[in-house]
């Protein structure tokens, strides 16, 4: 059967591979790839090809969610993992739905309550249901007293470098991608605060070991310099946060940055401080716990880590009532006022670095030949104002070659 073929034109085209855009670009699509882009000018000659005016809208690739929680509920931040299984499978269909059409057309997990992040996984791929393309994790692995450490279906814990190569085992049984892993904590448990290490470092490097062997991907939530530098020395993939750094973990991070990338989930503080009262807590509380420390912190983390060319994602801890799905594009905002980026600079944070979180070859998150056709006609223009990407009215989604 012949594979359809798109022409969308009068477009400006925003690749990803560099901060510039096409101002008359087109787009060829043929299936599902990206067969050609470039100036409308200099477009090939294409026989039965379907043609769409774009107006003049921005063109650019689909996002990447890097710290995504599609089975939380938007529930309080200190109950999300107090739900059925079968609450959090109906919550994980409507999320992965609503993250998609919010123009990010690729994930990756950094937890998930029980295994429905590989089932989402397999629905979005076989088109039962609406989502992200999914690199999938199971739940968050923690040691005794560590912060996962807690009733419910959001964690694995175990004590011991074999104990830890076991759930390792389980996880790659349960077939996830990601595994996720605690290596400190949160201001708010005084059982495992941020900057305490949870893991001895024969249990961390057991755990990436094995899991490296299986071919899978190593998360951590890493607050700490301290944390961070475990899970470097472990050989862990994806660092999350990363805020408290000293110089010798930023030259670490640096040293590693062809190899790793760090997502700083800032949603989660700063939304805790901008909404606190809504829950019951007051802002003297969220200061006193050092919240309003640590965005400032992460804000001079974040720049040192921009300049030396780490790789930065977007992905805030979405999910949580404070800081609900769908809000996912908030993060671009924060990477722009913040971390002092350009909109082109936040918007590639969330295209091509995340695309290639994804998938390392990097058919995700840019504009090219040969690249998978997702993504995002924008009725705007984010390059001046970058929180037009969470008007999801001023967006359309292809995914796959597909309109969602």
């Amino acid at each position: 059967m012949a594979q359809r073929k798109l022409v969308l034109r009068n477009a400006r085209v925003f690749t990803a591979l560099d901060h510039s855009v096409l101002d008359r670009g087109a787009v060829l699509i043929q299936g599902n790839e990206i067969e050609w882009v470039g100036a409308e000018s200099a477009l090939p000659a294409v026989a039965d090809a379907e043609v769409m005016d774009v107006g003049g809208r921005f063109v650019m690739p689909g996002m990447t969610e890097c710290h995504a929680h599609l089975s939380f509920s938007d529930a309080s931040p200190f109950s999300i993992g107090n739900v059925g299984v079968e609450t959090a499978t109906i919550t994980a269909v409507r999320n992965a739905e609503l993250m998609v059409r919010s123009g990010f057309t690729a994930a990756v997990s950094f937890g998930s309550n029980y295994r429905i992040d590989v089932a989402i996984r397999e629905a979005v791929k076989s088109r039962r249901i609406k989502g992200p393309r999914l690199l999938a994790a199971g739940r968050d692995v923690g040691t005794t007293a560590s912060n996962v450490d807690s009733p419910g279906g959001l964690s694995q814990i175990a004590d011991g470098p074999w104990a830890l190569r076991q759930v390792v085992r389980e996880q790659r049984k349960a077939l996830v991608d990601v595994v996720k892993i605690f290596v400190d904590g949160e201001n708010v448990n005084p059982v495992a605060p941020a900057g305490e290490l949870t893991f001895h470092d024969d249990e961390i490097a057991a755990i990436v070991d094995e899991a490296h062997r299986r071919g899978l991907k190593v998360a951590t939530h890493s607050r700490s310099a301290a944390a961070v530098k475990q899970a470097l020395r472990a050989g862990a993939d994806f660092i999350g946060h990363a805020n408290y750094l000293d110089d010798e973990a930023i030259d670490m991070l640096a040293a590693a940055r062809d190899r790793v990338f760090v997502g700083p989930a800032l949603a989660w503080e700063v939304r805790y401080l901008s909404e606190c009262e809504s829950i019951g807590i007051s802002r003297d509380t969220v200061v006193a716990q050092g919240y309003e420390r640590e965005v400032e912190v992460t804000r001079v983390t974040m720049r040192k880590l921009h300049a030396r060319g780490v790789r930065l994602v977007v992905g805030g801890d979405y999910g949580i009532g404070i800081a609900p799905h769908g809000t996912y594009a908030r993060d671009l905002e924060y990477f722009v006022d913040l971390f002092d980026m350009s909109p082109a600079e936040a918007i590639v944070c969330a295209t091509r670095n995340g695309g290639l979180m994804y998938d390392a070859t990097g058919r995700v998150g840019t504009l090219a030949k040969g690249h998978l056709a997702d993504l995002v006609i924008v009725d705007g223009d984010p390059l001046a104002d970058v929180r037009v990407l969470q008007a999801r009215e001023r967006l359309t989604v292809m995914q796959d070659g597909e309109w969602i």
